[in-house]
């Protein structure tokens, strides 16, 4: 038996991945709004550094489309400078969350919030791509860049250039989206890197006026962040790194769940790949470089392609350093249009279409969550759009874990019987009050609280408040039954 029993299906796949990857990286990082290069380094370190690692054996980790828009926006607040130093800060926190077993309870997420951060995006990312395939600047704010784009195509109709940038974009995606129904024979070449050979081949046999990326070198384009770059930052940043880190990680992990159910080998120790991630991410801060998650495009490439072991990603990190230290010319060749449509269909992916209709039907709660968080990051930002998902998932489970049921028994004479069970929440409170205050105040109660498995303290305050106010007219006090492990029985008077 060889030491590397598995090196031609690992070798294999490594090259797959890396055509996968090379034209991601790119886009990603224009997308972004960095050089180029940094998108290659990240994949880089994703290969090298993270792939090294222990945690998920076949999943690949690198630039990715769902933190495009957060990044961008903090190098617009901030300054490209302080991206390494936001990076670099996520990467240690996700370092300490793996010490510290936390990776294991980013599976505790509603993955409807996750969907819906996905979904949400998607949309920013979708619409404010569509400018860049038509070579305009797109605005600001997520609402911004959709109810802009009736204006930019109107301003597009009017402009040669632009209408040529946009049939270039238009045209990669539709190469992408029709390499899917090609022979497998053709597809063994990534569709994503044959839509840019071919834009590169349409723009210099037809001579199109559209702009191409620019390259710094690699080198060049390494920005350790320096002390002068902690100067002037707020204390806002600190939510920019507490939304890389947060997101980054539930991508990675959730990310690692859906590769475990591709292959049957080692699963991934949660723990363990939060750290791999943590220590990536801290290299890539420490170059200046973009944030890293794991990306499934590369990992369901990487495991279809054959991979059985980490050397595949490993290698096609090798490869991405070849080329990007051999070859860094062959970048300035690539139109940013069809870069733009390359990350249109990326962002179009991360859009759950096909699960919205089944879960409004099934579970219309999670349906409402994945818009709602959607929808709030398109309207307000990544960050806070999160924090308002996680919170209605909360709520949502706090409600349905809250069941209770009421059952009053009047027998015309004697005392009116009432029967709590199930939670006492806050939730259900007005609920409960309503039922009991509609009570007759002439009437002696017996409330049995024994089938409660649960009664919160502002549910005892209540009902000891309204046992009071119902005994103060004169009336015989209630009499409240409770558990054994309450203290058995109480009375409580006026």
């Amino acid at each position: 038996m060889t030491k590397f029993p598995y090196l031609r299906q690992d070798f294999t796949a490594s090259l797959v991945v890396f055509l996968v990857a090379l034209p991601l990286c790119v886009g990603v990082a224009v997308a972004s709004g960095v050089p180029a290069e940094l998108g290659l380094i990240t994949g880089i370190v994703g290969g090298l550094v993270t792939g090294f690692l222990p945690g998920s054996s076949l999943q690949v980790s690198g630039p990715a489309a769902g933190l495009t828009v957060l990044v961008f926006e903090a190098v617009r607040q901030y300054g490209l400078p302080a991206l390494g130093i936001i990076v670099l800060a996520a990467g240690l926190l996700q370092l300490v969350m793996g010490a510290l077993k936390l990776g294991r309870w980013f599976r505790a997420i509603s993955v409807s919030v996750v969907e819906g951060m996905l979904a949400g995006i998607g949309l920013v990312l979708i619409a404010g791509q569509l400018y860049a395939t038509a070579g305009l600047k797109a605005p600001a704010s997520g609402i911004d860049k959709i109810l802009g784009l009736p204006g930019a195509a109107v301003d597009a109709a009017g402009s040669t250039a632009a209408l040529t940038s946009l049939v270039l974009g238009a045209a990669t995606i539709a190469v992408m989206v029709l390499w899917k129904k090609l022979p497998k024979r053709v597809q063994a070449v990534p569709g994503a890197l044959a839509a840019v050979i071919l834009a590169i081949a349409a723009t210099a046999v037809f001579d199109l006026p559209v702009a191409t990326v620019e390259v710094k070198g690699l080198l060049d384009s390494i920005q350790p962040p320096g002390l002068d770059a902690f100067g002037g930052l707020g204390v806002g940043i600190i939510g920019t790194i507490i939304a890389f880190t947060l997101i980054a990680s539930a991508e990675s992990l959730f990310s690692a769940a859906a590769v475990d159910r591709l292959h049957d080998g080692p699963r991934t120790q949660y723990d363990k790949e939060l750290m791999a991630q943590g220590a990536g991410n801290t290299i890539c801060g420490v170059l200046g470089a973009l944030p890293m998650t794991a990306v499934i495009v590369r990992s369901s490439a990487n495991v279809s392609a054959g991979a059985r072991t980490k050397a595949s990603r490993v290698m096609h990190g090798v490869w991405l350093l070849l080329f990007a230290a051999l070859l860094p010319a062959t970048l300035a060749l690539i139109p940013l249009p069809a870069l733009a449509g390359i990350l249109v269909h990326a962002g179009w992916k991360l859009i759950p279409f096909a699960k919205i209709v089944p879960l409004w039907k099934e579970h219309r709660g999670e349906a409402l969550i994945l818009v709602v968080t959607a929808v709030s990051i398109v309207a307000v930002n990544m960050f806070e759009g999160v924090l308002i998902g996680l919170a209605l998932s909360v709520v949502k489970t706090a409600w349905e874990a809250s069941h209770i049921k009421l059952e009053i028994i009047d027998k015309g004479a004697g005392p009116i019987q009432a029967y709590l069970s199930g939670n006492a929440t806050f939730l259900r409170l007005p609920k409960i009050l309503d039922s009991l205050e509609s009570l007759p105040q002439d009437r002696p109660v017996t409330l049995d609280l024994s089938g409660l498995h649960h009664l919160d303290h502002a549910c005892r305050t209540a009902l000891e408040n309204w046992a009071a106010r119902h005994s103060a007219t004169g009336t015989e006090p209630v009499k409240v039954t409770e558990s054994e492990e309450a203290g058995a029985e109480k009375v409580t008077a006026a």
